[in-house]
Parts: structure tokens; C-alpha cells; sequence
């Protein structure tokens, strides 16, 4: 337990250059607290004590603005940046090294039974309100860009932008967690940019049929 514990604290280090000293972390980081009672309420759960178990979790949301069910299942070095308004849905699985920044859903679509919270596996990253909804899997390595919606499996080593979310890059290779969301892909750019080409072009081919008809009157 203790060294599950060490665990949760020194990935803050690992990925928040704000932090400075165990003291601050322990006592100031709200991602740190709601990881922490979780690993108390998802307990309670398995042993069956579900009102206990929902309790902590709902006293939890209250004091840290993150809502974590407890029955989903968490692994190790999760990282919460930040993270008010975040989401994880009762049947989630989360594997290790995953950082989830503020503003992130992961939940159902309302449709499903049994399994229907996303997986996530190991050293993804997803950014900023960021919605994986549905019984899918997240692929090891990949990014999810920020306020992207994903519904539909995302392949490992890949990563997805847009809405719905697209797989953008995926080059069978270990992706850097070093997400600089200024450089994300713009899916709806990318097709404006496109469009105004085409647009051009047809402008061109239509003054040289004006001109060419000019000339033949003449």
C-alpha cells in the first residue's frame, strides 16, 4: 500500500514541473486526493460495501471536483492534472501511466449494459476535455487531443483529434507523452483549407471560360 502510495506522489513529479516539495503535493494536489479515496472506495466496493463505498466517493467529488466511480478498476501512476470536472465511469479501466487532464470524460453512451465504460491501457495520455464514451479500448501509447470525442477503438501508438475522433498519426512506434496541444491536427481546418483549394480553382477555370467566350464573340 505504502509503496502504491510513493507511486501516486512521485508521478506528480515526474509530470508537473509546478511541483516543489512532497508537503505541497500531499496537501494541495486535488488529482493526488481524488486517486487516493478512490483506491479507499474501489476496496469498499469489492468487498460489497456500496454505500460506504459511494459515499466516500461522492464526499470526494465534493471536496475536489473529480468524480471517480468506485467500482472502476484504476492501475498504477495515474496522473489527474488539474482535474476539475472530470469524469470515470463505474466499469472504466484504467491501465498504468495514464494522465488525464481537466475537463475529461470517461463514461457511457446510455445505451449499453455490462461492460460500458471505455479501457484504457497503458501510457495514454488524454488532454482537455477530452470525451471517450462507450465500451471502447484506448491502444497503449496513444494520445487523445483535447476536446476531441471518441467513440470508436483507437489503435495503439495512435493519435486522435476531432469530432467525432479521428486517428491522425500512428507509425507503430512509442508516441512521447509530451502532448503540445498548439500542434494538434485540425481535422475541420484541414477540410476548409481544402475546399477554399477547390473553390480557387473552379474561380480560375470560370474566368478562363468568360475570357475564352470573350474572345469568340469578338
Amino acid at each position: 500500500m505504502f509503496k502504491s502510495l510513493k507511486e501516486d506522489i512521485e508521478v506528480i513529479f515526474d509530470q508537473d514541473p509546478a511541483a516543489r516539495s512532497y508537503i505541497e503535493v500531499i496537501l494541495t494536489y486535488s488529482g493526488l486526493h481524488a486517486i487516493w479515496a478512490h483506491r479507499l472506495a474501489h476496496a469498499l466496493f469489492k468487498r460489497k460495501w456500496f454505500f460506504l463505498a459511494r459515499a466516500i466517493s461522492q464526499i470526494s467529488r465534493f471536496f475536489t471536483g473529480i468524480e471517480i466511480h468506485p467500482g472502476a478498476k484504476i492501475g498504477k501512476r495515474l496522473f489527474i492534472d488539474h482535474g476539475m470536472a472530470v469524469v470515470i465511469g463505474e466499469t472504466c479501466e484504467i491501465g498504468d501511466n495514464v494522465t488525464i487532464y481537466q475537463g475529461v470524460t470517461l463514461g457511457g453512451t446510455g445505451k449499453e449494459k455490462g461492460k460500458r465504460h471505455p479501457t484504457i491501457q497503458d501510457n495514454v495520455l488524454i488532454a482537455t476535455g477530452a470525451k471517450v464514451l462507450g465500451s471502447i479500448t484506448v491502444g497503449e501509447n496513444s494520445k487523445i487531443g483535447a476536446g476531441s470525442v471518441v467513440l470508436h477503438n483507437v489503435p495503439p501508438n495512435s493519435t486522435v483529434v476531432g469530432i467525432p475522433g479521428k486517428v491522425r498519426v500512428q507509425n507503430g512506434v512509442r508516441i512521447d507523452k509530451d502532448l503540445n496541444h498548439r500542434d494538434l491536427p485540425d481535422p475541420v481546418a484541414d477540410r476548409f483549407k481544402e475546399l477554399e483549394e477547390e473553390l480557387q480553382v473552379l474561380k480560375r477555370e470560370l474566368q478562363q471560360l468568360k475570357e475564352g467566350k470573350i474572345k469568340h464573340d469578338h
